[in-house]
């Protein structure tokens, strides 16, 4: 009895082995194949409640070790996981496309800096930070992008629209949260922007990639006039949207 018992024992483990491996595969696959980020709920619809949360997250750390000395990893980003490049190959892979990418306007980056550093942030907070009024086609562009959204209003005169970063915009980065941002140097207040250009620059690999590009802007910048919204009043968030926290 007892070798039939053992005999059983080890046919369960070596099926439970099987039915994992196969779930493995067609995770792989499913990752490979996506064309955006799979979040893990979406992930889950693959096996049809069959594998547990558990399981699936053991699954994913296993596939980041077996693609651990590949040119592709497997990564987790704020939307979700996927395959992509290494970044110390990208220089190689970037002969396949000759052409130099498109370069974002200083105003444009300067801008989502701000934004990606001091979010929750009004377009005078920003103004008040750079010293120049804030077009509202740079505003705009960042949001076609998709790398900035209004989530909500400051209770302020005006109810100027409060802006934060989006998953999009760390998924762009290859970050999955805002704490994976470069630090900022410096704590002064007068540089602020410019510290936090410097940082953002650091993961601007995949920002300068081709997808999409913010021209300069049409009208000249101007010093703003109007500082009652600042970065001093309170801010009250309603009927927030999806976005990076």
């Amino acid at each position: 009895m007892n070798l039939q018992a053992t005999t059983e024992t080890v046919a369960v483990h070596q099926v439970q082995a099987m039915n994992t491996s196969e779930a493995k595969r067609v995770l792989e696959t499913a990752l490979i194949c996506a064309t955006a980020p799979l979040p893990l709920a979406e992930i889950r619809t693959l096996f049809d409640g069959e594998v547990g949360n558990d399981t699936l997250r053991r699954l994913l750390d296993e596939l980041v070790d077996d693609w651990q000395d590949r040119g592709v990893e497997l990564v987790a980003l704020a939307s979700g996981w996927r395959f992509q490049s290494r970044p110390e190959l990208r220089p190689f892979l970037d002969r396949l496309h000759p052409e130099k990418p498109p370069k974002y306007s200083r105003a444009a980056m300067e801008t989502l800096a701000i934004v990606a550093y001091r979010q929750p942030v009004t377009r005078g907070d920003i103004e008040d930070i750079r010293g120049v009024t804030v077009s509202s086609q740079i505003i705009k562009q960042l949001e076609d992008r998709g790398w900035i959204d209004a989530i909500g209003y400051r209770e302020a005169p005006g109810r100027p629209a409060l802006y934060a970063t989006t998953k999009q915009f760390l998924d762009d980065l290859g970050l999955s949260s805002l704490d994976q941002l470069p630090p900022i140097d410096g704590t002064t207040d007068a540089p602020r922007s410019a510290y936090a250009l410097a940082a953002l620059e650091q993961g601007l690999t995949l920002l300068d990639d081709g997808q999409g590009m913010l021209p300069l802007e049409s009208a000249p910048e101007t010093t703003p006039t109007d500082g009652a919204d600042n970065a001093a009043n309170e801010a009250e968030i309603l009927s927030p949207t999806d976005h990076a926290e």
